[in-house]
């Protein structure tokens, strides 16, 4: 028995992105399979530069007429089985980006507010307080990440701790948020090995992922995560059939010390494929 928690304790996790499809089951389904050890709301696509910020949640539920709050007991419940709940800034389709130190700092007070432990009456998901803000991070100049992460990093004084995770591609360093990360003030990073062939899985062949990862081994953080596509059309490249994930690939990764798990795109697809269910035991 005591080895048996001692290996769930090294024990990699799934991380999953829920939030662009109606069609991919509640957030309270998502967090009751089992299969999650992290869930990223995704994604609040418009802040920063002066914009109102505007959380886009698919089909789910529509924030602007209060109808996303009902998702705080969901959120509770995943707390409650002990799965943390990011939410995610960026996106692949957002109207993002950060102009000044003044912009970071004012981003970092509105999602403190509204979705962390902090106080405001238009708080899009209720009264949950989220476990922290996820980086997906997919356009722009690249500026004042780094300033966003500190100031929301300076939050955790206020008690519980705000927990800051990222997506970035896997060309090193990231274009966008590369500077950030050098700030050490990560605890999760997972990593997109997928829409990028010069450093993805491809033709059945790791060989150039692997060379990335141990590059990704270098930066200040926690725990680093493989994220891959849950089906070959959740991405235009980068899916690695289950066999080949677990029998040549994790293994190869898990003797890095920094190894935290795998990241899936997203909770939609891997509800088609069975992903997650598939590798959960070789993570």
């Amino acid at each position: 028995m005591i080895l048996a928690l001692v290996l769930d304790v090294n024990a990699g996790g799934i991380a999953i992105y829920w939030g662009q499809s109606q069609n991919e089951g509640t957030l309270g389904e998502t967090c009751a399979s089992g299969d999650y050890r992290f869930v990223n709301l995704a994604f609040l696509a418009t802040f920063g530069n002066g914009q109102t910020p505007m959380i886009n949640l698919a089909g789910h539920c529509d924030p602007y007429s209060h109808g996303c709050t009902g998702l705080s007991s969901d959120i509770k419940s995943c707390q409650a089985k002990g799965i943390k709940v990011m939410l995610s800034i960026g996106g692949a389709a957002g109207s993002y980006s950060l102009t000044s130190l003044k912009d970071a700092k004012q981003v970092a007070t509105y999602l403190w507010n509204n979705f962390l432990g902090g106080k405001s009456s238009s708080r899009p998901l209720g009264n949950a307080v989220l476990d922290g803000i996820d980086f997906d991070i997919e356009g722009g100049n690249g500026m004042y990440w780094d300033d966003l992460a500190r100031y929301l990093s300076g939050y955790s004084k206020s008690g519980k701790k705000v927990y800051l995770t990222a997506a970035p591609q896997c060309p090193f360093p990231d274009a966008y948020i590369g500077g950030a990360l050098k700030t050490g003030l990560f605890d999760y990073v997972w990593i997109q090995f997928y829409n990028n062939p010069p450093c993805q899985y491809s033709s059945g062949s790791a060989t150039d992922l692997e060379d990335y990862w141990k590059k990704w081994t270098s930066i200040p953080t926690a725990k680093i995560f493989l994220g891959l596509p849950a089906a070959p059309d959740a991405a235009g490249s980068g899916f690695i059939p289950v066999h080949h994930l677990t029998s040549k690939v994790l293994p190869a990764l898990k003797g890095t010390s920094k190894y935290g798990g795998v990241m899936l795109w997203s909770k939609y697809y891997d509800d088609h494929t069975g992903y997650s269910k598939a590798i959960k035991n070789n993570v």
